[in-house]
This record gives C-alpha cells, sequence and structure tokens, in this order.
C-alpha cells in the first residue's frame, strides 16, 4: 500500500510537458495532440517525430538523427523515403483545420525542423 502512495506522490508532484503553439496544444505524458480543441490522432512514429522536433523547436534535424532517434535504426537507402511519408502524413494531420500554419519546415536535401 505504501508503494502504490509514493507512486502517486511522484505522479502528482511531477507537470506535464506541455507545450501550446498557435492552435496546437502538445502533451508528452498523454501522448496527445489537440488542434484547435479537437484531438488529432497520430501513430506512435507520428508522435515521436512530433515530440523530437517541437521540443527543440528551430533545431534541424538530419535524416540520419530522426532515423536513430526514433526508430533507433541505421540510416539506409529506404529511411529518408519513410521519414518523409511519416512527415508528410503528420502535416496533413496538423493542418486538417483550416488556419493552421505548417509548423513543420524542410530543411532542402538536410531534414526537418519545428518553427513556432
Amino acid at each position: 500500500m505504501e508503494n502504490s502512495l509514493a507512486s502517486r506522490e511522484w505522479i502528482d508532484s511531477n507537470p506535464l510537458t506541455i507545450i501550446d503553439i498557435g492552435k496546437v496544444h502538445f502533451c508528452l505524458e498523454y501522448r496527445s495532440v489537440e488542434v484547435c480543441g479537437q484531438e488529432v490522432e497520430l501513430t506512435t512514429k507520428e508522435f515521436d517525430i512530433l515530440a523530437l522536433l517541437i521540443m527543440n523547436p528551430r533545431r534541424v534535424f538530419t535524416y540520419e538523427m530522426i532515423m536513430d532517434l526514433v526508430w533507433h535504426e541505421e540510416y539506409d537507402i529506404y529511411a529518408r523515403r519513410t521519414i518523409i511519408n511519416h512527415i508528410s502524413n503528420l502535416r496533413k494531420k496538423l493542418m486538417s483545420v483550416p488556419g493552421v500554419p505548417n509548423y513543420i519546415r524542410s530543411v532542402h536535401s538536410v531534414g526537418y525542423k519545428f518553427n513556432e
């Protein structure tokens, strides 16, 4: 019983990682994303990519870095297409509401970054 109480105290004393940018609401611990108050369903990899980018605004992540940090795999010839497809799907989901800017920016031939 004491163990569960200590766990509860730890949960209550550690704040959530919440980022609000424009119409986008992101919560790392709940693994949730809302756009204009509407929850957006993301795949595990889409969420992980968004988390990486949104928690490091303006920092450029190369394709190799994204593959390593999100997939935990070596970069190969198929990795770039995989990342591009996931970013494309993520952008569509985030921009499903009119007026939401494209926060995920391409850095030509390098990778991606999140612009506020």
